[in-house]
């Protein structure tokens, strides 16, 4: 017994050692793990970083080349879609928004400038997504930035741009050719003296769309809206009012953010949310994956969901917390907690936002957003709700 005993004791003693060094093991195995991990998110986001100033200075030195030419070196906005020629010498504006196309071309007589205006509408009332980005010099430019490791891209399906919107369907060479000679003429284009470059003027063709375009637009995405209107649970109405109001159906659309697409989603931001909440990972997207209309509308519309549905759950009021969904997709939920009690903590604003009816709701947001571009985006989304709930219902 006493030697059962004393080797009882000893394989104790032991295990107890053995055990301590496990743990002590495992621990020192634990914190290696945790700097490797945070050495690797640290090399991550560095690399994002450094990929985010390179596209800056793409954009700049880009924009800077341009101005050789041009005394307003525009490019594409929200609702607006600049086109260059590869020598810079030609550009069409087209604005979603008004309604116009707006081309200009730098050249020696009104002849030349026909014939290169003629070129010139003839492609962007023909072209489609996959081509105009593909053909895009400034986005030629910004693919030759080599991308970071964890940065998702995705090919660009070819959706119409204006030819729907111009002819209500495909159009035919024979179409083409009779709207080219009905808006080209010589007595519609205005020209005066290039700044810029030496003996040579800028002629300028201006051209009305038709009229209700924004809407022909909309229903392009009507298909993929209604799925992701089932899918997230948010009403199909909603989701083309915000499209409507972040970029009048401008699928090239980029703000300077940057933000991309139809939904104007910021990668860093409601883009990782966004697909954290769908594919349960942890991934940045590109723009060309924003380009894509069907991802764009995907991840605006699990935006919403989360907002709606996550950020701000705890409002009870079904219409009061539309409207706070609504500011938030706009300025984020924080500065929505913070037109009620001054911080971004959205639980305690909740608590006082559910002690007040829905129009007091409205009215707090419309006196104490931070930000008047808030203020009027709740509005106009509010008025395109009811526009596309008798569109669409």
């Amino acid at each position: 017994m006493k030697k059962i005993s004393i080797f009882l004791l000893l394989s104790l003693t032991l295990f107890a050692q053995n055990a301590s060094d496990f743990k002590k093991q495992q621990m020192i195995d634990f914190q290696k793990n945790k700097s490797d991990f945070m050495l690797y998110k640290d090399n991550q986001e560095s690399e994002f970083e450094s990929y985010k100033k390179a596209q800056i200075r793409v954009y700049n030195e880009y924009k800077k080349s341009i101005s050789k030419y041009w005394d307003k070196p525009k490019l594409s906005t929200k609702t607006t879609w600049v086109l260059y020629t590869q020598d810079k010498k030609t550009r069409t504006d087209v604005d979603f928004k008004n309604e116009t196309i707006k081309l200009q071309t730098i050249a020696s007589s009104k002849n030349d400038a026909k014939i290169k205006l003629q070129k010139a509408l003839k492609k962007v009332i023909t072209i489609d997504t996959k081509r105009a980005y593909e053909e895009d010099p400034l986005e030629k430019k910004l693919s030759e930035i080599k991308k970071p490791s964890n940065i998702l891209d995705a090919e660009i399906d070819p959706e119409p741009i204006l030819s729907t919107v111009i002819f209500d369907k495909t159009p035919t060479k024979a179409s083409v050719k009779n709207y080219l000679n009905e808006h080209v003429k010589k007595d519609n284009i205005e020209f005066k003296k290039s700044t810029k470059i030496k003996d040579k003027n800028v002629y300028t063709l201006n051209i009305k769309m038709p009229k209700n375009s924004v809407i022909k637009r909309s229903k392009i995405y009507y298909s993929e809206v209604k799925k992701q209107s089932n899918k997230q649970k948010i009403p199909l109405s909603l989701i083309f009012a915000v499209m409507h109001s972040e970029s009048s159906f401008n699928p090239r659309a980029r703000s300077h953010v940057p933000a991309f697409g139809l939904m104007q989603i910021v990668p860093s931001t409601a883009g990782i949310d966004s697909y954290i909440y769908l594919y349960n990972k942890k991934r940045v997207v590109s723009a060309s994956y924003l380009y894509n209309s069907t991802n764009n509308i995907t991840m605006g519309s699990a935006y919403l969901h989360i907002l709606y549905y996550k950020y701000l759950k705890d409002i009870k009021n079904p219409q009061s917390r539309l409207y706070c969904t609504i500011a938030a997709y706009n300025t984020g939920a924080g500065n929505v907690a913070r037109a009620f009690i001054g911080n971004n903590n959205i639980k305690k604003a909740s608590l006082l936002i559910n002690t007040m009816s829905s129009q007091e709701v409205y009215k707090r947001l419309q006196r104490d957003l931070k930000y008047s571009e808030t203020k009027r985006y709740l509005k106009k989304v509010l008025t395109r709700i009811d526009i596309y709930h008798n569109l669409y219902s």
